[in-house]
């Protein structure tokens, strides 16, 4: 057998060892080729869930009903309520359902009070809802010791990579991802092996990996999840028609996939298909009303001069917010309503509500929102320091760079602008159906550089002193603090 292929066959197995003891099924003495014996609905869901990777919502129902008889005819049996909380957590990412995570947090503090010691399996379903609630500091906490408890234990790593990520914890990542991969392998680990060569901006390594993770996946649930990954990259690198393909394919896998379903409208929005984007945002919202769905409809909405309907969604993604509050579910939405408020409301409001964010979770996406909820309060200055943290440090982001190209420019670094905005355009040229069109206004008011040559484009502060906005024929100032 290829070592490759042993890998794979080993991680396979090693995902049906979860939450605390299930125990693997393996062929009976003297029958190395027997087959061991199919899973049931349950223990599909306990494998998935253990693995870290989505289950069929049907046999997460039989799981959850069976967990709640045990519990209630053996309330002391930690595993049980371990099990219990940690499949609330996966219907609810599932199904965008979130009325499970305050039962998914009673279920998984019960289970740590039960057994407070040597109790990995809670901790790593406490650290998998800290990040599906978006509270990365506390997800390094139950992650981290889940880890200190089991090392051994590869499914704890996923949550703890997910957490350091949404800190902005670069070293952390590493450390993580090297422990996963040395101890498992296989699908799951191939698919969070992607998502972090992503981020680093390595897209042929991420690419590879999420292709993959995608052909290994077995479980319709798991395969369009990690088909919707696939997608992302290919609608990241400006490849709408590629990333349709296969968003399509993540649905024909698993219809309710409601990214793939967001995603479709994205990529149809790119093409020039209006109504059929339009109408698959609003399918998306109805089955799984998501406040980041809200925004990306209304600023299709606002791009086609639509905008009492704009408005409309915005105020949907406000009340979608007040909702979840007035329910405890405690997801953290501050930075969906910053950049709200950056591009649709109060900038100052943003800026106060995305400081207090970054503060709590300083990731390159809430460097990058900060900065430009700074640039719209005219604080371009101090938006600009952030916006270039979060290129450095994030993946390959066309928002990114439209976001510093629209702030150089602004700050009269012309030189710098016009590489940026231009950047933006060729990572994505349809990275968003109202910045794509600023962008191309910005550059054509900036025009081509100047004759002159490096002199003129890199001139001094004191020699832009009092220099007017540029013309299409001669503008340029500096490059930028940068030196770009």
């Amino acid at each position: 057998m290829r070592p490759s292929v042993k890998r794979v066959l080993i991680g396979s197995v090693a995902g049906s060892v979860v939450l605390g003891g299930v125990l693997v099924l393996l062929p009976p003495d003297g029958g190395g080729k027997a087959k061991p014996p199919a899973l049931g609905p349950a223990g599909r869901a306990m494998a998935a869930v253990g693995a870290g990777a989505p289950a069929a919502l049907p046999d997460l129902a039989v799981l959850i009903a069976e967990r709640e008889a045990q519990v209630r005819a053996h309330p002391g049996d930690e595993q049980s309520w371990a099990v219990l909380g940690s499949a609330y957590v996966a219907r609810a990412v599932r199904t965008a359902d979130f009325r499970d995570f305050p039962k998914a947090d009673r279920a998984l503090h019960t289970s740590l009070r039960t057994k407070p010691d040597r109790n990995p399996e809670a901790l790593t379903g406490l650290a998998a809802l800290a990040n599906a609630r978006r509270d990365f500091r506390s997800a390094r906490k139950w992650g981290e010791s889940a880890v200190k408890q089991a090392p051994k234990r590869w499914t704890a790593y996923p949550a703890l990579i997910d957490a350091y990520s949404g800190l902005g914890d670069a070293k952390g990542v590493d450390r993580a991802l090297k422990s996963l991969q040395e101890l498992g392998s296989g699908s799951a680990v191939l698919a969070r092996s992607g998502q972090v060569y992503r981020d680093r901006g390595w897209r042929e390594d991420a690419n590879a990996a999420l292709t993959d993770a995608a052909a290994l996946a077995v479980a319709p649930a798991a395969k369009a999840a990690a088909l919707h990954r696939v997608a992302e990259l290919a609608w990241e690198r400006g490849e709408p028609t590629v990333a349709l393909r296969y968003y399509d394919a993540a649905l024909a896998a698993d219809a309710e996939h409601h990214p793939s379903l967001a995603g479709r409208g994205r990529a149809l929005a790119a093409l020039g298909r209006s109504s059929e984007a339009l109408l698959a945002y609003r399918s998306a919202l109805t089955k799984h009303p998501l406040p980041e769905y809200a925004l990306e409809l209304g600023e299709l909405y606002e791009s086609l001069k639509l905008a009492p309907a704009a408005r409309a969604q915005y105020d949907t993604l406000r009340t979608l917010v007040k909702q979840e509050k007035a329910r405890g579910i405690g997801i953290n939405n501050e930075r969906v309503l910053g950049l709200l408020d950056a591009d649709h409301g109060d900038a100052d409001a943003a800026v106060r509500r995305l400081t207090a964010e970054y503060k709590r979770h300083a990731g390159p996406e809430t460097a990058d929102a900060l900065g430009w909820a700074l640039h719209r309060a005219g604080d371009g200055e101090a938006g600009l320091k952030l916006v270039t943290k979060a290129m450095d440090k994030g993946p390959r982001s066309a928002l990114f760079a439209y976001h510093r190209g629209v702030i150089e420019r602004e700050l009269q670094y012309y030189g710098a602008a016009r590489r940026h905005l231009n950047e933006a355009l060729r990572i994505n040229p349809y990275f968003s159906p109202l910045g794509v069109p600023a962008a191309k206004r910005a550059l054509g008011a900036l025009g081509e550089p100047p004759e002159g040559g490096p002199a003129q484009l890199y001139a001094s502060p004191q020699e832009r002193s009092g220099a007017a906005l540029p013309s299409r024929r001669t503008g340029t100032r500096d490059s930028g603090p940068s030196g770009d």
